[in-house]
């Protein structure tokens, strides 16, 4: 049987071997990925090994050789599914943490659109993790991940535009997977 990258260790393997030398991005990866595990019960059983493998692969486009736009959603999401991954996987990982609002910003979004983006509670275990992890893996809570995010980017840059535009959309997922986790 040929392996699958929407398996947990398939996916920590492919993003081991492009994100090492951007040390802070493989911290941050890793905590990411850890912290989906945790919010794993938040999703069906079937979806979990998903939900993680979106995780360890979510920032993946910013590996200086999949580099094309500029715009790690997108180019992630291409790089997988030049790969043949999933087209649920590489959608998860071209929509993580409401990367619409930065396509938007970056002139990106009939580029984006190509990936359907779906409303799900997986989505929203990944932005829970992504948005509960600091830049170096820390746990943050949401209001401090997302001040830090609007501290390390220049107001009108694109990042500090989406990111303020995307807080409501970003918290309320943070806060549907709050729930499902205190329900489980």
């Amino acid at each position: 049987m040929p392996f699958s990258l929407d398996t947990p260790q398939r996916a920590a393997e492919l993003a081991e071997s492009l994100l090492p030398p951007l040390g802070d991005r493989w911290l941050h990866t890793q905590a990411v990925a850890a912290r989906a595990a945790e919010a794993s019960k938040a999703v069906l059983d079937d979806e979990q090994d998903l939900l993680i493998a979106a995780a360890w692969l979510h920032d993946i486009g910013y590996a200086p050789e999949l580099r094309d736009t500029g715009f790690h959603p997108l180019d992630g999401a291409r790089h997988l599914a030049s790969l043949g991954a999933p087209d649920r996987l590489v959608r998860l990982v071209a929509h993580h943490s409401g990367a619409v609002y930065e396509a938007e910003q970056r002139g990106l979004s009939a580029e984006l659109a190509v990936y359907e983006r779906e409303d799900s509670p997986v989505l929203d275990a990944l932005i829970y993790a992504d948005m509960t992890t600091g830049p170096a893996g820390q746990r943050f809570d949401f209001d401090r991940r997302i001040g830090e995010i609007l501290v390390r980017y220049e107001p009108g840059s694109e990042v500090h535009t989406a990111i303020s535009k995307a807080r409501p959309y970003l918290g309320a997922a943070v806060e549907r997977t709050q729930e499902r986790l205190n329900a489980s």
